[in-house]
């Protein structure tokens, strides 16, 4: 009884503004905090559902002692997808499948694969399409049709407690946040600035992409999120980064410690408006304020714009969880603009359905990402490369 009037409270709080679901299930001072937090989150997600129950129900009428969020977190069914024959469909964010990246340092897809299948999973070969994810239930997964390490399971699938996932095998990463790393595709032995780093998925996916032969220069500012970020590599046995407590701002190009950096990784401080987690726990939370969005975007704008200065730069992506245009493609345009022809979009996977948006010339080069056209959190990526000087 304390774990439904634990999240009773959360879901109250919720309701009235007191912060976000991650935030109050932390200060409930639960024990057992991953288990409030999937509790709430799949109350959250049937919400609208298990209203439309308890007061078909007369639950409320019946219990007078009984509180509306007690009721909804103590509603007994079998399987939370038996309330969806009682009301609406969850939304789009909440039917993302599971993406799990297999960690090529530590194992490789067929041995995870077979490990999988002796515990009773049914794989069912690689995707052909978006449909066979949407299809996925039960204790079935595929392979990604586009990244060769990437396993998908069906939506609201929880491997953190596995025990592949414990031990850095698997990595729990949406498919567009697995993007920017195999698009800046830097070759053993590169040496690569990971700018905004923590908390580290995207850094741990470089290093298994250079098989941790050559450097990464990763900094964040923040020094929890970066404590938090060693201990991911640590457990994902990555050994070719150095961590830096610094402002990728105040990096000098100049320095000689960067000089052979021919690849950068952008994945700056953005508003999260495209995050299914956010979503899920704060629906109808609203786009970001005017002002919020300017400053993100000045501050996007020079990181971008400070990147391309480092003076061995041949690749660069630029990418954020936000899908508004103030951070995407605006920035985008004003760095090109400033960079004077130096550098240029340059067009990858021509067959994503999503592009950028027509706002400036070349800007269809950029990919998009959303659950409605890609079952995918949401996503903005660019790729910049060096322009070849004309002979």
């Amino acid at each position: 009884m304390a774990l439904y009037a634990a999240a009773a409270a959360v879901l109250a709080g919720v309701e009235s503004r007191q912060g976000s679901i991650k935030g109050l299930v932390y200060a409930s001072r639960f024990q057992n905090v991953k288990q409030l937090y999937a509790l709430v989150c799949e109350t959250q997600r049937y919400s609208a559902v298990l209203d439309a129950v308890i007061a078909s129900a007369g639950l409320l009428r019946a219990e007078k002692k009984l509180r509306p969020h007690l009721a909804k977190v103590h509603r007994g069914v079998s399987r939370n997808e038996d309330l969806l024959e009682v009301g609406c469909r969850p939304g789009l964010a909440s039917q993302v499948p599971r993406f799990v990246r297999v960690n090529t340092l530590k194992t490789c897809s067929d041995n995870v694969i077979d490990y999988f299948k002796r515990q009773g999973f049914s794989y069912q070969g690689r995707a052909s399409s978006l449909e066979d994810l949407r299809a996925l239930k039960g204790k079935c997964f595929l392979l990604d049709p586009l990244l060769s390490e990437l396993l998908v399971f069906p939506a609201q699938t929880d491997l953190h407690d596995h025990p592949l996932y414990l031990a850095g095998h698997l990595i729990l990463q949406d498919k567009a946040s697995c993007l920017p790393a195999l698009l800046l595709d830097p070759p053993p032995g590169s040496h690569v600035i990971d700018a905004c780093a923590a908390p580290g998925n995207k850094t741990s996916h470089l290093a298994a992409l250079l098989k941790n032969q050559g450097k990464i220069f990763a900094f964040d500012l923040d020094a929890k999120r970066l404590a938090s970020m060693a201990t991911l590599l640590a457990r994902t046995g990555v050994s070719c980064c150095q961590l830096a407590e610094e402002d990728f701002l105040a990096v000098s190009p100049s320095d000689q410690r960067y000089r052979q950096v021919q690849y950068i990784l952008l994945d700056p401080s953005c508003s999260g408006s495209g995050m299914v987690t956010r979503q899920l726990e704060e629906p109808g939370a609203g786009a970001p304020s005017k002002e919020r969005l300017q400053a993100l975007a000045g501050f996007q704008q020079r990181a971008l714009c400070h990147a391309l200065t480092f003076p061995s730069l041949q690749r660069l992506v630029y990418s954020t969880c936000s899908l508004c245009q103030e951070e995407n493609e605006d920035v985008v345009r004003d760095a090109l603009q400033q960079s004077a022809g130096t550098f240029r979009l340059a067009p990858v996977l021509p067959s994503w359905p999503h592009r950028g948006l027509s706002t400036f010339p070349g800007a269809e080069h950029c990919l998009r990402a959303s659950p409605e056209t890609t079952l995918t959190g949401g996503f903005f990526i660019a790729v910049l490369e060096r322009a070849e000087v004309p002979r």
